[in-house]
């Protein structure tokens, strides 16, 4: 007999368990049976202790970008900076695409720790020019020029408000005796700046102190100093930092045709390329004294880098070893040859990252620096030498080894220290 809920099937049909069912209800489910026990279970085991662990998969190249930006916040986690700055060693648009970002944080925080590294940015810039040339690369002859101001951009801008007023003394020697001038931080940003823009006007750029503004270095520090009113602060980072990147870019998109220039100091005159050098030597050292005046870590340029900066400075002994002597403060000269010819030489010895062997001529400019005719050497560290150059420390106290001609030793070691200036 059949009755209103059950369809009007008439009883227990082939799948019918006889269980009664209203039309469109949920069945519902049957017990588990004890096979269903049985069953592997659905997680797999856990292999054993001893099995070796095959290493996680390098993320990608999307996944490594994606990643840029928190890097430059600094909000990834130490697995993730560590593959971030992995792959900005081998990959120069995601370099460029996080100096930007970084640079883009630093405009965000104005109060910026210790914390990170000076020489990153640096790092940075010098895999991605030797991995992936750039479409317009950089001269190899201001390469130093742009690597150390590079350096000192990132010390600055880990530098807080307060420490950009920290005393700093500028060292150098005039005559016998090294002298110096109290500045602060900002005051030697402004230093640079002064100088390198007689750089700038050679090259046909605008003078940060105007056309009317004195050729020599420390006259024109001076006038910087003296016209800018109140002390300078930190605003003078970003005209500093604007003139040094226009420099490079000048001479990069300009190639050979600005190699022939001459840059005027006043009393002297260095080719470009020397000039950059120079400027690349002084802003190590300026940077070195903005370290020391706020407890900041800094690192000697590059060896290659420091082996041309020791190489000019090389080149200039036996003009500033002449001069010495016209304004009586070396020994006359010995042996004077005809220009070309060989004459007396000293051997200076430099030790170290960068160095190498030198032969300066001491009794003419224009003699030929001659190892046959070495009647003295020297042998000094490599950072050592550049210190003495830049009037940092006494002739007395720079040279580790020292045979033969006492006064030619003398008179060299002096003439280095003179080489340094304001």
């Amino acid at each position: 007999m059949t009755g209103p809920l059950d369809g009007g099937r008439g009883g227990r049909g082939d799948g019918d368990d006889g269980r009664d069912e209203v039309r469109g209800a949920p069945r519902i489910p049957s017990p588990r049976s004890a096979a269903d026990d049985l069953e592997p279970p659905l997680t797999p085991p856990l292999p054993p202790a001893d099995a070796p662990v095959e290493p996680a998969p390098a993320p990608s190249h999307a996944v490594l970008k994606s990643l840029l930006g928190a890097w430059a916040l600094s909000a990834c986690s130490a697995e993730e900076t560590a593959a971030v700055e992995t792959h900005l060693g081998d990959c120069a648009p995601c370099a460029e695409e996080a100096l930007r970002l970084r640079d883009a944080v630093g405009l965000l925080h104005t109060d910026r720790d210790l914390d990170l590294d000076p020489l990153l940015r640096f790092r940075v810039l010098e895999n991605c020019l030797g991995r992936r040339p750039a479409r317009i690369p950089v001269p190899a002859w201001a390469s130093p020029y742009d690597a150390e101001t590079a350096r000192l951009d990132a010390l600055l801008r880990d530098i807080g408000d307060s420490e950009w007023h920290a005393p700093v003394r500028l060292k150098w020697f005039e005559g016998e005796q090294q002298v110096t001038r109290r500045t602060t931080v900002a005051g030697v940003i402004g230093h640079l700046m002064s100088v390198d823009g007689l750089v700038a006007g050679a090259l046909g750029l605008d003078d940060p102190l105007g056309s009317d503004a004195p050729r020599a270095p420390a006259e024109r520090t001076e006038a910087f100093w003296d016209t800018s009113g109140l002390p300078p602060t930190r605003t003078v980072r970003e005209p500093w930092r604007e003139q040094s990147h226009t420099l490079i870019r000048t001479v990069s998109f300009a190639g050979r045709s600005v190699v022939e220039l001459s840059v005027s100091y006043g009393e002297f005159a260095l080719p470009l390329r020397d000039s950059l050098l120079d400027r690349a030597f002084e802003c190590w050292m300026h940077a070195g004294d903005i370290a020391d005046a706020v407890d900041y870590p800094y690192e000697p340029p590059s060896g290659a880098h420091l082996n041309r900066m020791i190489d000019l400075a090389a080149r200039l002994l036996p003009a500033a070893l002449a001069e010495r002597r016209r304004a009586g403060l070396a020994g006359p000269a010995r042996q004077l040859v005809a220009a070309g010819a060989p004459g007396r030489s000293l051997h200076l010895e430099v030790e170290g990252s960068g160095g190498g062997n030198w032969y300066i001529a001491l009794d003419s400019p224009a003699a030929v620096a001659s190892p046959d005719q070495s009647v003295a050497q020297v042998a000094l560290d490599g950072v050592e030498f550049c210190r003495l150059v830049a009037g940092h420390v006494s002739p007395e106290e720079a040279a580790a080894g020292q045979d033969g001609d006492r006064e030619a030793i003398r008179d060299v070691l002096f003439a280095a220290a003179s080489l340094s200036r304001l």
